[in-house]
């Protein structure tokens, strides 16, 4: 739990120094899980800018704050199992458990991550105007990092720019992909609201592509690591089973298995550039425990 500390807990940069490596220096006094909490949670501003990133670059007469905790994103998960990992003026990055929708559907119109993070912004004030605005989805049994936007500049910027956004998941396939890494090259048509197919290249489709590499063989199983060099509706996921290696769970695209009652794809890792400040910012979540035992 992070402390609270003073908003006069400031300092000036007096040499070039990564902001982690400055933050041990200027206040040795405190333990360094401590100061690690400080930037995960949103507690340390550079010139009145929330920074995350522990190897931002400082110099000299940069202005370094320690704000109080009321500043910070929340440290704990919200109800509904969302986690929060980064949120300023203008984004929310967090973590989406598996089981919830990223945005309203028929069946279920309430408990989605749109839902609770326009609450959330709202901080209770039913009738407040503030909202979120959805960036990109992850499908509701998919898990990890996801971003939203606080306003609609944002939101505009982030997605003329998603297909430079970096994006790397993981999936516990069955079976083995063809090789120990290579690429996925393919034409989806997604015109089926329903389920995607690959196709040969028509006017109707749309070319996606997939790096990926093996990190870890089971008996039957497979830990994969995937890029996305576009982002196509359920690409991952067609293009595993085109491989003849569909995600555990994914019975959709032809899975025999489902131990975790849910599809093993984690969204683990995201690198972007702020839609306003241009800081580039990476943000990584570790492979959850129920695809680990997977493999």
């Amino acid at each position: 739990m992070a402390r609270i500390v003073a908003m006069s807990q400031s300092r000036t940069v007096s040499q070039s120094s990564e902001l982690l490596a400055y933050l041990f220096e200027a206040w040795p006094e405190t333990k360094k899980k401590q100061v690690r909490s400080w930037l995960k949670f949103g507690s340390v501003a550079v010139n009145g800018r929330v920074i995350t990133q522990f190897d931002h670059r400082l110099k000299p007469g940069d202005k370094v704050l320690i704000r109080p905790k009321a500043f910070a994103a929340p440290e704990t998960a919200l109800p509904s199992g969302i986690r929060f990992r980064h949120e300023d003026a203008d984004i929310i990055v967090i973590e989406k458990p598996a089981g919830l929708l990223s945005i309203a559907s028929p069946s279920e119109p309430e408990k989605t991550v749109y839902v609770f993070l326009t609450e959330h912004v709202r901080q209770g004030n039913k009738l407040g105007r503030q909202r979120v605005w959805i960036v990109h989805r992850l499908d509701r049994e998919t898990s990890g990092l996801m971003v939203l936007a606080k306003n609609e500049q944002a939101k505009r910027v982030l997605q003329d720019n998603w297909d430079a956004v970096e994006k790397k998941y993981f999936a516990v396939v069955e079976g083995f992909p063809p090789e120990k890494a290579g690429l996925f090259d393919s034409h989806l048509d997604e015109s089926n609201p329903l389920k995607v197919y690959s196709a040969p290249e028509n006017s109707e489709t749309r070319h996606a592509l997939t790096r990926y590499r093996v990190m870890k063989k089971g008996n039957a199983t497979t830990l994969v690591e995937l890029t996305l060099e576009t982002g196509r509706r359920h690409q991952i996921r067609v293009q595993l089973a085109d491989a003849g290696c569909p995600i555990v769970g994914d019975k959709k695209y032809g899975a025999q298995t489902n131990p975790i009652k849910r599809i093993a794809l984690h969204a683990h890792s995201l690198r972007l550039i702020h839609p306003i400040t241009g800081e580039e910012m990476r943000f990584e979540s570790p492979l959850p425990g129920d695809l680990g035992r997977l493999v």
